[in-house]
């Protein structure tokens, strides 16, 4: 009785908190807008307010952003597979993720965005979709949305569940509410040993909580052979290099080395794809200022015999790029954002730099870094002297993508554990 008073005491806390500052999700909503003109739209759906009737839709998976629905593809498009007729909403909170849902599988799942995590919202998100299994990707806590499908008998599985030094200490706020909100979980399917731990640590049961390796090993490969051509005649071969995923406190030192490149280089290329659609325009102008020569994909389509910086600034091609490269530089690892997904690069055999941020990666990271697949670089002159090495040693570059992609095969499987796992309590009657 008293666990129970002292949870719903929690509860009543935490949610309280959460309307005293409902307006300002409108005003954020806003001021993403004016970055993201997505933002803008659908409203409605952040607050589980739906224009169409109630349908039960027996699969509900939610990943938060692009980098969370990209692991999660080989598993949704393997359910899809194996069960056609099982109905599947699929919940994001980044328009970037919605549409790489969209792009992915388009009418085949429904798709909504997560509402806040304020009880009404919850309930009405549940009454609307009558989920009968939870699938929750990577590290997407939500309190209310934990204790609403316990109560509810909805199992709720964690997938490729990731928790990161950092973001244990960021959760430990709400200590006593996460807790109790694990405890209620059914599955904990851990990346590795120490994401396991971590979890346990943060208050899940330990007999629920299972270490199956990283879906990010099981992403399909795509044959980007017909792309990569198309690039190369439109720019012919030359020295190309990518930088991936970057934030904006990450952006003077990719000119920067790329202006060292070019004077050893003079017909580099730079491949720049940011990680955030707002940054789109802001790089491509922040180039052309410092006299690059600039051409993007929304406009150009191809970079040009004498283009310089070649902005990615559409979604969902970034593979395909990482294929037009020799080198990769994978951003969110100069600032201390804990990087980003380094396996992309590796099946594409591009040979890897990063940053020394690498916390949401550290698995996959050490075993890059014990395999020799990966060069760590502090700053720019780092990074240039690290490109330059590399374009000038064939062999080295080539032995380094090689042991990035033999990792990327040795590290399989978890796709398969993961099925194992969720077979059964899959709905039936589909």
């Amino acid at each position: 009785m008293r666990a129970d008073l002292t949870e719903r005491v929690l509860r009543g806390l935490y949610s309280a908190a959460l309307y005293i500052l409902a307006p300002i999700t409108l005003y954020h909503l806003i001021w993403r807008g004016f970055r993201q003109r997505a933002y803008f739209q659908r409203w409605g759906e952040r607050y589980a307010s739906y224009p169409t009737i109630a349908v039960e839709t027996p699969l509900w998976l939610h990943a938060v952003s692009v980098g969370e629905v990209n692991a999660a593809a080989p598993l949704v498009t393997r359910l899809l597979q194996d069960h056609p007729g099982l109905r599947l909403v699929v919940t994001t909170i980044t328009p970037t993720g919605s549409e790489r849902v969209q792009a992915l599988w388009g009418d085949a799942v429904v798709h909504v965005y997560l509402p806040y995590d304020l009880p009404g919202a919850v309930a009405r998100f549940l009454d609307q979709f009558k989920p009968k299994l939870a699938l929750i990707v990577e590290t997407e806590l939500w309190p209310n949305l934990l204790f609403a499908c316990r109560d509810r008998g909805i199992p709720a599985y964690i997938l490729n569940a990731r928790l990161s030094a950092r973001s244990l200490r960021g959760y430990r706020v709400l200590g006593p509410l996460i807790r109790r909100a694990l405890r209620g979980v059914s599955l904990i399917a851990a990346q590795s040993e120490d994401d396991g731990k971590r979890f346990i640590k943060l208050g899940a049961q330990p007999q629920r909580v299972k270490v199956i390796g990283n879906l990010k090993f099981d992403t399909l490969p795509v044959d980007d052979t017909d792309f990569v051509r198309e690039l190369r005649h439109h720019r012919g071969i030359g020295t190309v290099w990518i930088a991936a995923s970057t934030h904006e406190d990450e952006e003077v030192a990719v000119l920067e080395a790329h202006r060292m490149v070019l004077q050893a280089h003079p017909d580099a290329l730079l491949l720049w794809a940011p990680r955030h659609p707002e940054r789109f325009r802001a790089v491509a102008q922040r180039a052309a200022e410092v006299g690059f020569m600039v051409a993007t994909r929304s406009e150009q389509r191809w970079p040009r015999p004498g283009t310089q910086v070649f902005v990615v600034d559409t979604l969902g091609e970034l593979v395909k790029f990482y294929a037009c490269a020799k080198i990769a530089f994978v951003g969110g690892s100069l600032q201390a954002i804990g990087g980003h997904n380094l396996l992309e690069p590796a099946a594409t055999g591009t040979a890897i730099l990063s940053g020394p941020h690498l916390h949401n990666f550290a698995d996959i990271a050490k075993r890059l870094l014990e395999a020799d697949a990966m060069r760590i670089v502090e700053d720019a002159p780092a990074l240039a002297a690290a490109l330059l090495e590399l374009f000038t040693d064939e062999d080295v570059r080539e032995r380094m993508a090689a042991s990035a992609q033999q990792l990327l095969l040795a590290g399989r499987g978890a796709l398969e554990r993961t099925m194992a796992l969720i077979e059964p309590a899959l709905p039936r009657g589909d």
